[in-house]
C-alpha cells in the first residue's frame, strides 16, 4: 500500500521556492510558508487606536504597549498594517527609529525613538547589552518551582517552518538562557515571570517547550505546528478555537530596563485584557493577586 501524499505537494514547493531549501535541513522538510505568510491575517490599523496604546511620549522616545496581533514591520499591505508604518503615516512622516521589536503575537513595550541622538543612545545600550527584558507568560501546566534553562538553540531543520528553533548542539546552535519564575499557579496553567539572559530567535517559547511548559496559545511551538501552517494559509479555523486557549501567544513585554552609563530608564506596559481575562478566568487568581504579579517583584 503506498503512503498518503504529504498535505502539501513537497515537489511543487520546490519549484515555487527554490531559495527556502537548504542542504543542511531534512529534504522532506519545506521552509514554509513563503515571507510575509501571516501579515495577509493582520487587520490594518486605525489611526484612532494608537493613542491608548501609547504609554509615554517625550520628545525622545514614543513608547507603545503593541496588541497581540500588530507587526512592527512595514509589510506589503501597505503603512497602517504595521506599527511602525502606522505610527509615522499618524505622525505626518516624521522620521523615526524602532529600539526594540516583538514579534506579532506577542503584547508589549515596543520602543520607538524620535531623533537620531536618542536612537544612538538606546540601540548602543541595545548592542552593548545594558538592557534587561522582563516577560509575563502564561503557561501550560503548574510549575513548582523557578527554573533556570541553559540550553543552545539553533534552527529546527526538522520541521518544515523555516524560522523554527529548538534546543541542539552543532555548529549553528547558540547559547541561549531563560530564567522562569512562577508568580501564580492554578487549574493547569502557570503565570510566569521571565528573564531573558540572552536574545535568541523565539527564545522564551523555543524553551518553554523544551520545559513541558509551552506558552498558552502558541501555534509553533505548543503540540501540534500544524495549527501554524495552517494560519499563514488560512487564517484563524474551528481547529484553531478546539485546540488553542488563546487566539495568539500569551506572551507579554512587561518592562525594558537601559542600564548604560548615558541613559538610565525604565518602561513598563500593563498586561492586556486578553492575558488579564486568562488569569482570573482560568488560573482563578483575584484581582489583588493580578496587581502584585504586575509588580514583578
Amino acid at each position: 500500500m503506498s503512503e498518503p501524499e504529504p498535505w502539501f505537494p513537497i515537489h511543487h514547493f520546490r519549484a515555487l521556492f527554490p531559495k527556502m531549501f537548504s542542504p543542511k535541513r531534512n529534504p522532506d522538510c519545506c521552509a514554509f510558508p513563503p515571507p510575509g505568510a501571516q501579515a495577509k491575517n493582520a487587520p490594518l490599523i486605525k489611526p484612532e487606536e494608537l493613542p491608548a496604546w501609547i504609554i509615554e511620549e517625550d520628545a525622545d522616545f514614543l513608547a507603545f504597549n503593541k496588541p497581540g496581533w500588530v507587526v512592527c514591520h512595514p509589510s506589503k499591505n501597505g503603512p497602517w498594517s504595521s506599527l511602525v508604518g502606522a505610527v509615522r503615516e499618524w505622525r505626518g512622516g516624521e522620521t523615526m527609529h524602532l529600539v526594540s521589536r516583538l514579534d506579532r503575537e506577542t503584547s508589549g513595550i515596543i520602543l520607538i525613538a524620535l531623533n537620531r541622538e536618542a536612537a544612538s543612545k538606546s540601540q548602543k545600550a541595545v548592542e552593548r547589552r545594558w538592557v534587561s527584558k522582563t516577560y509575563l507568560a502564561i503557561l501550560e501546566g503548574e510549575m513548582s518551582e523557578p527554573q533556570l534553562v541553559d540550553a543552545p538553540l539553533r534552527p529546527d531543520t526538522a520541521s518544515p517552518v523555516l524560522v523554527k528553533q529548538c534546543v541542539g548542539e552543532g555548529p549553528d546552535a547558540q547559547t541561549a538562557v531563560t530564567f522562569f519564575e512562577p508568580l501564580y499557579r492554578g487549574n493547569e496553567y502557570t503565570l510566569a515571570r521571565v528573564e531573558l539572559h540572552t536574545g535568541r530567535k523565539h527564545q522564551i517559547r523555543a524553551h518553554a517547550q523544551y520545559i513541558g511548559h509551552c506558552v498558552v496559545g502558541d501555534k509553533l511551538y505548543g503540540h501540534n505546528e500544524r495549527l501554524y501552517l495552517d494560519f499563514c494559509e488560512k487564517g484563524w479555523t474551528a481547529r484553531h478555537d478546539a485546540e488553542l486557549a488563546l487566539p495568539r501567544q500569551a506572551l507579554h513585554a512587561a518592562r525594558l530596563v537601559f542600564k548604560s552609563p548615558e541613559f538610565q530608564r525604565t518602561f513598563s506596559a500593563p498586561l492586556p485584557d486578553d492575558m488579564r481575562n486568562f488569569c482570573y478566568t482560568r488560573l482563578g487568581m483575584s484581582a489583588e493577586a493580578l496587581q502584585q504579579a504586575e509588580t514583578l517583584d
